[in-house]
């Protein structure tokens, strides 16, 4: 040391004991153990590494081998109490140097007073018992531990005494040896440097609990790079040949003092069944079991191979499940009976490779078999189907498979959110290629966790290495929780190990024989020692030739007899085993004693060699490393025979990684056998020193994510978790990469500076995101814009991350694909792509090669077979030829090729298909099919099946008569012949019924010029067959153009088992243009089988492009007009409350609407003030035509109540006008309707009122018809908006006055037809899209097609979000989307990603204390969720009351966020500044499949977007399909054309116009047709009616007739339905008459099927069970909506209820069912499963009604008496909600159904009908009462409304043959004015009423049916609540006889409320003369 640092080092010292007298006098409180502060500097090793890392721990060697140390006791003094050595003496100074003294005179060399010194020095520092029983036994000597343990055990009494006694001068710097002053120095200076980043940490805190690891154990670097020396023991041998170090076996540790092993016995019963015949666990996993299975801290478990690793993983398994089961193993631990929640969980364990997830799958599939828990392996050889996966609970895969599912924003979204735990096996990998696929998955799934605020637990498991402590914080373990770490001690059996270097050049001939010769010298060491012994190799072909060398070489030597099985008592049977064994050298090595074993045998082999050798008859094993990953078989020792090993992926032999020999040794040493294992590496000499430190050293693990950083940052991109530079500077912040760049900066290339200054490294992030964004964006797969930091992904970059190709293939295919390549030009790019960089080309394989080319490669290979494309291509084209392959290395070359390409070319396929070009689509998806299959495309397809060769070749050489149509044209016997086998004609034509093909059929529509509407009908053209199809088959379907193959549109399609045989329709548009070509092509290829195609030609031949005749007005520019020139005070006075002036476009129709009778179209974008100008018409009807009716129709119920809302409040009581509404909801009597000046109604209803408008005054006095969104005419309920105007124009011409007509509707583009139509001629307005109050934006965004709705729904989600980050984050926002379910999911989407926020709540306008107020309000618990974050939900399916509360909380910016279904958008006037349409499909039951919305749904949602008041600008963003931008961008700006769908439904409408008499013959419904719009656009677009007309005759006389032939079709294809279902009778010539049942129908507005159906099921002495699903069968049902799994909804709900749905013969999803099950629990009174089922019950509730009241009608027309009472029953049950049977009191609320049978069945007390009950005394009905356990508060309620139920008396006079009068007197007053009916659960109110049925009982005849009402309260008389009356006058059909006739009065509402008069005499008919009419019409 030099003379300076010698001052400087005294100096430092004298002032270091200054300060501490000067700290001791200041006399303050101990801590710490009482030591003095400072004396940790003396001996401290840890402090001051680096950058006081905890992790770089300065291990110092002892030699301590004697000694049965226990690592586990190091975390701690506890085991060492001070009365374990009780010694005499007091242990005091003197008695050490007593001890000294001894211990120097038995060792030489030693100095008593110095070793005193240093022994007390040692003492006093700060170092823990655990480092100082080192640093002790390192002084003192391996023989003196009972000295060290005494000191240890007495440290706190010598220090005390010592600190009393020390002298306070300089002492302390003799107690230094030198080394150890440097060390203090050094670290001083460190100290200084060091100093800014933070206090050192205390020893304290770096102890990590749960580390157990003896120092001795540390053979390891140092992270100074001091090189400690090999442990002890090791020695060095130098040989004539090798060189050879060995390193002798650690002890095994034992058990630490008060440690016990956790016995099975002890834990609960879940893990008590788990671990069946286990004792206890083992020491690693005891101490492992508390945090494992009691916590659910994420844990890294290092420790060495074969210490019970995966039990500890089963532990945390247990964990997860036990959070899923019932009982709870928590809270019950003796149960032993358990329910697992097997769909709440999945659990997916990573393994390293295929072989080790395979044992994995088996062992824990075993171990967990007994809950029924499934685990299955997903790995590139297993694929699971999508229900398999749903059924699994843990799936065990690789990283890249588990990488790929997560990857895809979707398709397992499901899957991946319900993973509750991730363990990853071998963690360490992390330092192989593949470590950066771990890093990739592990940082995906912390930003999950993150983000959905779920908790996914990571366990990582990993083999002992140095630097745990990062691996830990990568994995965000808990430092103190759960970081587990076991040194060597913890193997089950010790290793002792064997490096051996063989001299000789490395790859030489020399090198080689010596080491054969070394390999063959240990085997005999071994098998002297009676050991058995694996040999690995590196090769498979090497496995049989070193056993052949071996025994070899042990003939020469004269060992053989040490090989020879034959003395084992199982060696015969062995023999025998082997006999069935396919492989030649097995049974030739068998009596040698020897075996092999490698992934290229046969599996029967392979396990019969694994038991061979476990039995021992085998000695000698020669394996490939696989036997150590994935089979779990021990031997005493194991031989690595050479290093280095062929690797297809680089395509050079490189060396055996070291996971790899670790994985090795671990397998070396059996527990029950050997207490140590012996492994031997045999390297070459240059290699030696690097496996030496490699594995006894063991460097820190680096990362390798910044090389895979391009295809990673990709592949998140694609998936949309970053957006932005910043968010993917967060995301690296997550790698590993991240936490080493932190504490080993120099390896990263990164100096002090910048992690000094930025010691988060987020420049250095930054840049490396930024330089990998740039190489994307260069390949096209992400569009990076550099000044906003935007990262937005393109679909070649999805296809890229989808298929797992890297960006540098991506580059070479942008550069070489063109449209139009050959097979040839395919393989060469496919083998140019990056992934094949690392296949090289050796001279050893040239002659193979050459010999590949020459007869397994068609296709012409450029550039010849020495380069690495070359090759690459004669390996995938004899792949594909399934040539035969004598190089090993090229057998695994020809794997990786096959395996990679099969990939690459979906890809490619896909980037074609993404470029529309057809033809390249066509031959890439072939040859994705060639090389899965094997089969050349120009082979014949049947070389798909297995066929026997011969077969084969005679269908390839007949290739022009074999095609698959030829063969279905001939019959087996036929085939037979073709190919010289008459057997196989028989299999041959099976097949041919199995090969997949489909039938398409296309129809084509013209929407205008440029876009064609196509159909597609496919239908499978052959028989399903499992063994071929499996469940599903599926298609890829494209139309493309013939000249230039160009695809126009695309679609995946998937034919599924389950719904083979239904109609598969696929519906789409696509543009046209000029020219156009001659036809197109519909392909329809399948994705799996070659040669499975269909093309279908569409010729234009007959296509008539309709002329778009846009005719838009344009907006003037004129002065807005003033209110004054409305000249009416009144009106001033209403508008001017809103504005002053009309605003430019009501300015410009103001004379028109206001001053002219004139019919006006106007057609303007939402929110432009239509209503404002539909107002104006109608004050000019009450102005020019007083005491008149406006009529204004509105194509919904929730615009009608907007619309009823609105002029209630400003219009009615102003100028004193009546409004009335009628909808379904609402039916107010005739007389209300008779007063009202203002009508408000849905379509439908107005139908139904004016169908009998000749006696209905009121629709005769109708002078302005207002019909709102006219352009829905288009759309399902368009057909009524047709008759309805038809018949309106009809009404006008049949009396003297005009109907005014004004329409309604956005923009269109045909809008003249509309106005022709609608008579319109200088009133047409049709303004364009621009006219807005508020100028909008919209952006259409496309999203790639996803396989799936849901899924494609999700990947919408993020986007959204950040649409309302860029667009509007703070102003309000619409999210429509298009499923109840979709408002939750959505909602809970955005809610994470605001979790991922600084401001979670950004989107909550409100106070605590107010958001608190309105949740206490909410019923729905999603919706409750949503507005803590300030998200509103708003869907059909929510109670009014929460409905309200969304609106009302949107509407006053309380909460910024709506998420609502498009009912919204029509019916709620709530306008927002963003509207996201997320999605344009929604899933329509009918079809069973996903629909698009219509563009006018669309067009209104866009409609909300932009507030006049607030806003200056709007903007709307359109989410969908890429295929439908076009479709979109189109129509958004020229508007859509509206066409008829009348000609659908025209049977229906006709069947009411018979009824109601306006037609009477055909000819008359031709002349009707002429009324209606689809006359007119028969006309213009005929080959949209399918009305074929050449283009030639378009406009012409031929084409006149021609349309009126199909109309005269149409016509009489209606009328014959009509007449095949009842409802009209159709004369000879050409009359046409209704008959009663047309009246029912047309009455009831229901469908003539319905009539048809209700006839045909209706049956005498039906029971309830028959009218009920006789009425849940009405075609008013077909369009309840089944959602997506609602049959199992269905199912379920079947199974609980009285009657089973299925008897009605029809599956669980179909509507009528759900009907059926929807009326029942209406009548049960359950509760049901989900909100969505309340709005279906509704609905089903609402026709019901109807339907029955029809019912009843047609069963008494057909005269069925009892069946008729059984459906009036039913009308009882559906308004009262109970069963018929269900006992009177049970309709009252709170009378248990159970209790009221006890009482009415077994007590059988009164009351016994609901009669009885409403005249018993009070006293009766309250004890009866008291019997169904009814609470007396309630019980006076229910007396209430007893009461008010009806009591009647019932008289009968008058009585002729001819007709009775029935009166009726109510004999207490009624509840209210109305006479509502007490139904407290029917939704609408009902009024009382009464059948009144007279009966025939002896025939079961009904001879008449009346119904009665009370009569309308009249305001004159004094009101209606007294007791009315009533009476109706009978007519009886005439009888020759007297007659006995039952008069029964039956209620409508309540159940088996029955009055009757029996045996009322009915005299008989006198006869008179009479001539009768013979029923014939007169003419």
């Amino acid at each position: 040391m030099s003379p300076s640092a010698e001052t400087a080092e005294s100096l430092w010292l004298a002032q270091l004991s200054a300060m501490r007298e000067a700290i001791a006098e200041l006399k303050l409180p101990r801590q710490d153990d009482g030591q003095a502060y400072g004396q940790d500097i003396v001996v401290d090793d840890e402090d001051f590494s680096g950058t006081n890392s905890s992790d770089d721990i300065w291990d110092l060697i002892s030699d301590d081998e004697d000694d049965p140390y226990s690592s586990d006791q190091l975390d701690g003094a506890d085991g060492y109490g001070s009365d374990v050595f009780v010694d005499g003496d007091a242990y005091d100074q003197s008695w050490l140097r007593k001890q000294c003294m001894e211990v120097a005179t038995r060792s030489s060399g030693l100095d008593s007073d110095a070793l005193q010194e240093q022994l007390m020095a040692a003492l006093s520092s700060n170092s823990d018992d655990g480092e100082l029983q080192m640093l002790l036994a390192d002084v003192l000597g391996y023989n003196e531990l009972e000295v060290v343990t005494k000191l240890l055990a007495h440290r706190g009494e010598l220090v005390s005494l010592r600190s009393q006694a020390a002298p306070r001068d300089g002492v302390v710097g003799r107690l230094l040896t030198k080394q150890e002053r440097e060390e203090a120095l050094r670290r001083k200076r460190d100290e200084h440097k060091n100093a800014a980043l933070g206090p050192s940490m205390n020893r304290g805190e770096a102890q990590y609990p749960h580390v157990y690891r003896a120092h001795d154990a540390g053979n390891m670097l140092s992270a100074h790079g001091c090189k400690y020396a090999l442990p002890l023991g090791s020695e060095r041998t130098e040989h004539e040949k090798y060189e050879e170090y060995s390193i002798p076996a650690t002890k095994v540790g034992i058990l630490g003092v008060g440690r016990k092993l956790v016995e099975i016995q002890d834990m609960d019963g879940l893990c008590k069944r788990t671990f069946k015949g286990y004792k206890a666990l083992n020491r690693m996993q005891s101490l492992v079991y508390p945090v494992a299975y009691k916590t659910s801290e994420n844990m890294l478990i290092c420790a060495p191979t074969g210490a019970g690793k995966t039990d500890a993983a089963v532990l945390t398994i247990l964990n997860t499940i036990a959070k899923n089961m019932v009982p709870s193993p928590f809270e019950q631990p003796e149960a032993v009976d358990f329910t697992v929640k097997y769909e709440d969980f999945k659990i997916v364990y990573v393994a390293p490779m295929k072989a080790l997830a395979a044992e994995i799958t088996e062992k824990l599939g075993k171990r967990l078999a007994w809950l029924g828990i499934q685990v299955r392996e997903l790995t590139g050889d297993m694929h699971l189907t999508k229900k398999e996966i749903v059924q699994t609970q843990i799936l065990v895969t690789t990283p890249e498979k588990w990488d790929v599912v997560t990857r895809k924003s979707t398709g397992d979204t499901e899957l991946v959110q319900k993973v509750r735990l991730l363990i990853i096996d071998e963690v360490h990998m992390l330092h192989d290629e593949r470590g950066a696929v771990l890093e990739s998955l592990v940082a995906r799934t912390e930003r999950q966790v993150e983000s959905t605020q779920s908790l996914i637990r990571i366990v990582g498991l990993s083999a002992t290495l140095p630097n745990y402590v990062d691996v830990a914080d990568f994995l965000k373990v808990n430092r103190m929780a759960g970081l587990f770490y076991f040194d060597g001690s913890f193997r089950p059996v010790p290793l002792e190990q064997h490096f051996v270097g063989v001299k000789g050049k490395a790859g030489s001939k020399q090198s080689r024989d010596n080491m054969d010769q070394v390999a063959f010298e240990k085997v005999k060491d071994m098998l002297l020692l009676g050991h058995q012994i694996m040999v690995f190799v590196h090769s498979r072909k090497d496995t049989v030739n070193t056993a052949r060398k071996l025994y070899e070489m042990a003939i020469d030597q004269g060992y053989a007899d040490l090989f020879d099985p034959s003395g084992h008592e199982s060696y015969s049977n062995a023999v025998k085993d082997m006999k069935t064994s396919k492989g030649r050298e097995l049974r030739e090595l068998l009596p040698k004693g020897m075996g092999t074993h490698h992934a290229g045998m046969p599996r029967s082999d392979r396990n019969l060699i694994e038991r061979l050798f476990a039995e021992g008859i085998l000695k000698v094993l020669c394996c490939t490393a696989t036997l150590a990953w994935g089979v779990n078989l021990p031997a005493a020792a194991v031989i690595i025979k050479g290093t280095q090993l062929y690797s297809s992926q680089e395509g050079k032999f490189v060396d055996v990684g070291i996971l790899d020999v670790l994985q090795i040794f671990g397998r070396a040493g059996r527990p029950q056998f050997q207490d140590s294992g012996i492994g031997f590496i045999c390297t070459s000499q240059d290699k030696l020193q690097h496996y030496l430190a490699a594995v006894t050293q063991q460097q820190p693990i680096e990362s390798n994510f910044s090389k895979k950083l391009v295809d990673n940052l990709n592949a998140e991109i694609a998936l949309g978790t970053v957006t932005s530079v910043p968010e993917a500077v967060q995301w690296v912040g997550y790698s590993y990469l991240f936490v080493r760049m932190q504490r080993n900066p120099m390896s990263y290339g990164i100096d002090w500076a910048e992690i000094r200054d930025d010691p988060q490294l987020v420049q250095r992030r930054r840049e490396l995101i930024i330089k990998a964004a740039r190489v994307l964006q260069q390949s096209q797969m992400i569009i990076f814009n550099e000044s906003t930091e935007e990262l937005r992904a393109k679909d070649v970059g999805r296809i890229a991350s989808q298929y797992y190709v890297l960006q540098t293939s991506i580059e070479i295919f942008n550069t070489m694909m063109r449209p139009r390549a050959s097979e040839a030009d395919v393989l060469k790019m496919i083998s140019m792509s990056g992934e094949f960089d690392n296949i090289t080309s050796r001279e050893t394989e040239e002659k193979e090669l050459i010999r590949l080319k020459d007869e397994s490669a068609p296709c012409d290979i450029d550039g010849g077979i020495g380069t690495q494309q070359g090759k690459t291509n004669v390996l995938l084209q004899s792949y594909i030829s399934r040539a035969r392959l004598e190089d090993f290395t090229l057998v695994s070359d020809t794997a990786y090729v096959a395996q990679n390409a099969a990939r690459i070319c979906r890809a490619l396929f896909m980037i074609a298909l993404n470029r529309r070009w057809g033809y390249q689509c066509l031959v890439l998806l072939e040859m994705c099919k060639s090389i899965e299959k094997q089969v050349w495309p120009y082979q014949h397809p049947f070389h798909q099946f297995d066929l026997p060769q011969a077969v084969l070749k005679n269908l390839d050489d007949k290739h022009s008569v074999s095609s698959i149509e030829a063969l279905r044209d001939m019959d087996s016997a036929e085939i037979g012949q073709l190919v010289h086998n008459n057997k196989m004609g028989h299999t041959i034509s099976r097949l041919l019924d199995n090969f997949p093909t489909v039938i398409v059929e296309a129809e084509i529509a013209p929407l205008n010029r440029d876009v064609l509407r196509v159909k597609l009908y496919i239908t499978p053209e052959f028989r399903w067959n499992d063994r071929h199809h499996g469940t599903s088959e599926s298609y890829w379907i494209w139309v493309e153009n013939s000249e230039t193959s160009e695809i126009y549109h695309h679609e995946y399609f998937i034919l599924s088992r389950k719904k083979l045989y239904d109609d598969h329709e696929l519906n789409f548009t696509i543009p046209l243009s000029d020219p156009l070509p001659s036809q197109l092509y519909v392909r329809a290829v399948s994705d799996r089988w070659l040669g499975a195609e269909t093309v279908t030609p569409i010729s234009f031949q007959h296509l008539i492009r309709p002329d778009t005749e846009s005719v838009y007005t344009d907006l003037l520019n004129l002065q807005p007009l003033p209110i004054s020139a409305l000249k009416n005070p009144l009106l001033e006075e209403i508008y001017g409350q809103r504005f002053q002036f009309f605003n430019p476009m009501q300015t410009q129709i103001f004379h028109c609407m206001y001053h002219t009778p004139a019919n006006v179209l106007l057609g303007s974008p939402t929110g432009s003030g239509k209503t404002v100008a539909a107002e104006l018409a109608m004050w000019w009807a009450f102005r020019e035509k007083p005491g008149s009716k406006v009529v204004y129709i509105a194509p919904m119920k929730a615009l009608v109540r907007e619309r009823v809302q609105d002029w209630g409040r400003r219009l009615t009581s102003q100028m004193g006008l009546k409004l009335v509404e009628l909808t379904g909801d609402n039916t107010p009597d005739t007389r209300t309707i008779r007063d009202a000046d203002i009508i408000i109604t849905t379509p439908e209803k107005w139908d139904g009122i004016s169908r009998s408008w000749q006696t209905r005054g009121y629709v005769r006095q109708v002078s302005l018809v207002i019909i709102d969104e006219i352009h829905l005419l288009g759309g399902d309920r368009g057909p009524i908006l047709e008759i309805i105007v038809s018949r309106m124009n009809y009404i006008a011409s049949q009396k003297k006055g005009s109907v005014r007509l004004v329409g309604m509707s956005t923009a269109c583009a045909n809008a003249t037809d509309l106005g022709n139509w609608l008579g319109v001629k200088e009133g047409l307005f049709n303004f364009r899209h621009s006219v807005r109050p508020v100028p909008l934006e919209i952006f259409i965004d496309g999203f790639p097609e996803q396989r799936g709705f849901c899924p494609l729904m999700q990947s919408m989600n993020r986007p959204t979000f950040l649409a309302i980050k860029q667009h509007s984050p703070d102003k309000p926002v619409i999210v429509f989307v298009a499923s109840r379910r979709q408002t939750r999911l959505t909602a809970r989407d955005l809610i994470n990603f605001c979790g991922m926020e600084d401001n979670p709540r950004r989107f909550m306008r409100m106070s605590e204390e107010d958001l608190a107020l309105n949740l206490s309000r909410v019923k729905d618990e999603a919706l409750r969720e949503a507005l803590s974050f300030g998200i509103g939900l708003h869907h059909a399916g929510l109670v009014e009351s929460d409905r309200q509360l969304s609106e009302e909380l949107f509407a006053n910016n309380k909460i910024q966020i709506l998420v609502a279904t498009s009912t919204l958008a029509w019916g709620v006037n709530l306008p927002a500044h963003l509207v996201v349409v997320k999605g344009t499909q929604f899933f329509d039951a009918k079809i069973e499949g996903y629909k698009d919305m219509d563009l006018t749904d669309v067009l209104q949602m866009l409609g909300r977007a932009g507030r006049p008041q607030f806003d200056t600008s709007g903007i709307a963003r359109i989410f969908t399909q890429d295929s439908k931008k076009a479709f979109y961008k189109h129509f958004l700006h020229t508007g859509f054309p509206v066409e008829s769908s009348l000609h659908n439904v025209l049977d229906n409408h006709l069947g009411a116009e018979v009824s109601a008499e306006t037609i009477a013959t055909k000819q008359d419904a031709l002349d009707y047709l002429t009324w209606t719009f689809f006359f007119r656009r028969l006309h213009k677009n005929p080959s949209y009616y399918g009305l074929e007309i050449s283009a030639e005759e378009h406009n012409t006389m031929a084409a006149q007739a021609l349309a009126n032939d199909y109309m005269v079709e149409m016509v009489d294809k209606s009328l014959a339905e009509l007449a095949e279902s009842g409802c009209i009778t159709i004369h000879t010539n050409g009359d046409v008459d209704s008959t009663p049942m047309g009246k029912i129908m047309s009455y009831y507005y229901l469908s003539h099927k319905t009539m048809r159906h209700l006839t045909k099921h209706a049956k005498r002495n039906a029971s309830f069970e028959d009218v009920l699903s006789m009425m849940c069968c009405a075609t008013e049902y077909d369009e309840l909506p089944v959602r997506h799994n609602e049959d199992l909804i269905n199912a379920e709900l079947s199974n609980n209820l009285p009657l089973k749905a299925d008897k009605m013969g029809l599956p669980m999803w179909d509507p009528h069912v759900k009907a059926f099950l929807l009326l029942q629990a209406h009548f049960s009174r359950i509760d049901l499963p989900i909100s969505d089922y309340v709005g279906d019950q509704n609905s089903v509730l609402d026709q019901s009604i109807r339907i029955v009241q029809a019912s009843i009608d047609v069963l008494t027309e057909l005269g069925y008496s009892s069946s008729c009472s059984m459906m009036m029953t039913l009308l009882q049950c559906v308004k009262s909600a109970r069963w018929p049977d269900d006992g009177p009191l049970s309709i009252f609320p709170g009378v248990d159904v159970g209790a009221e049978h006890h009482r009415t069945r077994t007590l059988k007390s009164p009351p016994a009908s609901l009669i009885e009950a409403t005249t018993l005394p009070r006293k009766v009905l309250e004890t009866a009462l008291k019997q169904v356990d009814v609470p007396p508060t309630t019980q006076a309620r229910i007396l209430k409304a007893l009461t008010a139920l009806p009591q009647l008396k019932l008289n009968v006079f008058d009585v002729t043959s001819r007709s009775l009068v029935v009166g009726l007197a109510r004999l207490n007053p009624a509840a209210d004015r109305e006479h509502r009916m007490y139904a407290p659960r029917f939704p609408k109110p009902q009024t009382e009423g009464f059948f009144v049925v007279v009966s025939d009982a002896a025939k079961d005849e009904i001879v008449a049916l009346k119904r009665v009402g009370w009569p309308a309260a009249d305001k004159g008389r004094g009101g209606g609540a007294a007791k009315p009356t009533a009476r109706s006058v009978i007519r009886l059909p005439e009888s020759l006889v007297e007659r006995r006739l039952d008069v029964s009065v039956v209620s409508d509402g309540y159940v088996n409320m029955v009055w009757r008069m029996d045996g009322v005499e009915v005299p008989k008919v006198v006869e008179v003369m009479e001539v009768e009419d013979d029923g014939t019409k007169k003419a």
